[in-house]
């Protein structure tokens, strides 16, 4: 997915309109750097004047006699310092928010968006979690930057050109050319940021179907195949990182030594002046101490540039996902209830299509309660697709899924609530969901029936007696604790426990050994025959003699 072109502008108007939190950053900001610009103007106006008064009066070249001046350079020094700090502190505050608001919605958006392809699985975790981390810069240093470089410099200019013409026609001939350098260098890195988020995405979609995939790449002993293209992408992301740095170092000194150069100006005329005798000292020492406050908004806008890119990028991103999510139907149209009862789900001319071809192509089957129906077929025709489209996890493109009740009431699934459909339904995954906590918080995920009988079914029984606390134990994400075999028959337990009418299975007996694996398939025979729905793929001789049906599925290529 290619995110849209960046908005014209500092600033992405959708974070205006979307994010509270920066709309109050950009108001708070707005004021502190106004208290901040009167500040800067209110020290520079009182050291000029006091440093002018005491070398040309020497009647005034005590303590007292300076003493109201004092107290206003105190307390606009306070006032410069207090709002400084208060800026600085609220700009991380609102950046915080911005940052967990939006990464909230995208994962919300993420939750009702079912995305098929590995491209969009690692645009969305890319964005989410390296992506918007890029939006705290933007908001802490390019944001108040700007809002300086907006308040600061023009007033500043300003009350320069009040005290020193001369000096403010300097500032007005060399201050352009800083914006000017700041847009050849955008120029020369556009696109920088968005290639390498696209670096990082690819490395993101790599990873995680290494990591998806690593079981049963360990099994067929090929899990260091990947490795090498995981390096090669790992290295295209550091060669763009290290390239964007060396620009951003090579522009903050080019940035650097304009501002220094347009003070080197201002400064050596006002001293040429003043040897020459063709101005006064107080208004040289104003426009003397503003001259570096004009630049230094721009300087720090310079410096923060490349954040900017970066945030923008991100906020980009983030965005085209989210509306690309609300673009499709809302999860409330579908407000059917699914049938009561043993439910048959009839699948007509079902096709998916991928990015390498159908899969799967024209099926059609029907799985009817009481009976164990076993789809096979050759690795990458779709079976678990399959699985997945009758859970309503993917749309197919072609076809359509039926529920059909025992009062012979058919329904559409794409019309079904599938908060609904899903408390009917059992599923066991590939790769099944571990939680963080004991292994009975684990096991009270799904199960609600016999939990004793199914785990000596699935041979968990001698797994938790192994167990130090047996079903007390912690476990980690993922199933931290537990062999890839044991978390298996853990979610095996949990399934088999379950009273839903629609169970679905993948690969259920991938892990298990012969003797539990026919325990297994014995306990999903008694299922059916309890009246349910048991869908398992599976290509075992074992699991093929379990079924009372037996659906072959295939794929086709994407015709031209």
């Amino acid at each position: 997915m290619t995110a849209p072109r960046r908005p014209r502008g500092p600033i992405d108007p959708r974070l205006w309109h979307r994010s509270v939190p920066v709309r109050r950053h950009l108001v708070g900001s707005v004021a502190l750097s106004l208290v901040t610009t009167a500040c800067v103007v209110v020290i520079a106006v009182v050291v000029g004047t006091v440093l002018g008064g005491a070398v040309t009066d020497p009647t005034r070249r005590t303590v007292g006699a300076w003493t109201a001046e004092s107290t206003v350079l105190a307390a606009a020094v306070v006032v410069r310092v207090l709002a400084s700090w208060a800026r600085s502190r609220y700009a991380h505050r609102s950046a915080v928010r911005v940052v967990r608001g939006l990464r909230a919605d995208m994962l919300d958006a993420a939750i009702t968006t079912r995305s098929r392809g590995r491209e969009d699985r690692g645009e969305w975790s890319t964005v989410v979690t390296r992506g918007l981390d890029g939006l705290a810069p933007y908001l802490t240093d390019y944001v108040p930057a700007l809002v300086l470089a907006a308040t600061v410099t023009p007033i500043a200019t300003l009350v320069i050109a009040f005290v020193d013409p001369l000096s403010a026609v300097i500032v007005a001939v060399t201050l352009p050319t800083i914006p000017v350098f700041m847009v050849l260098i955008g120029l020369m890195t556009r696109g920088r940021s968005r290639r390498t988020l696209d670096a990082m995405t690819r490395l993101s979609s790599q990873l995680m179907d290494l990591l998806a995939g690593i079981p049963t790449l360990r099994a067929l002993g090929r899990q260091d195949g990947p490795a090498a293209r995981v390096g090669e992408l790992g290295d295209e992301h550091r060669r763009r990182t290290m390239a964007a740095l060396r620009v951003a170092f090579l522009s903050s000194m080019v940035l650097e030594l304009l501002a220094t150069l347009g003070v080197a100006l201002v400064a050596v005329s006002i001293g040429l002046r003043l040897v020459y005798g063709d101005m006064e000292l107080a208004p040289g020492i104003i426009a003397l101490i503003l001259a570096p406050e004009v630049y230094l908004p721009l300087r720090a806008l310079g410096a923060a540039f490349h954040a900017s890119e970066d945030g923008a990028e991100a906020a980009g991103r983030a965005f085209a996902l989210l509306e690309s999510a609300e673009s499709q139907a809302p999860r409330d149209e579908r407000t059917a209830a699914p049938p009561t009862g043993p439910v048959t789900v009839v699948l007509t001319n079902l096709s998916v299509r991928g990015r390498d071809g159908w899969a799967p192509r024209h099926l059609d089957a029907a799985f009817r309660p009481g009976r164990v129906t076993v789809l096979t077929g050759a690795n990458g025709t779709g079976k678990s697709t399959v699985l997945a489209s009758v859970l309503g996890l993917v749309d197919p493109d072609e076809g359509s899924i039926s529920l059909v009740g025992s009062d012979g009431v058919r329904v559409d699934l794409s019309t079904v609530d599938l908060d609904q459909w899903w408390r009917r339904v059992t599923w066991l995954p590939q790769r099944p969901a571990i939680v963080v906590g004991t292994v009975a918080d684990n096991l009270d995920l799904g199960a609600r029936g016999d939990v004793a009988e199914a785990a000596r079914a699935t041979g968990f029984s001698s797994v938790l007696a192994s167990l130090p606390r047996g079903a007390a134990t912690m476990l980690g994400a993922g199933g931290v604790g537990l062999s890839v075999g044991e978390a298996h028959r853990l979610a095996l337990t949990r399934t088999l426990a379950a009273t839903e009418s629609v169970v679905l299975l993948d690969e259920p007996t991938a892990h298990l050994d012969p003797e539990s694996a026919g325990r297994v398939l014995r306990s999903l025979r008694a299922a059916a025959d309890g009246g349910r729905t048991v869908v398992i793929v599976g290509h075992t001789p074992e699991v093929l003699a379990a079924a009372d049906a037996v659906v072959h599925v295939d794929r086709a290529a994407v015709s031209a």
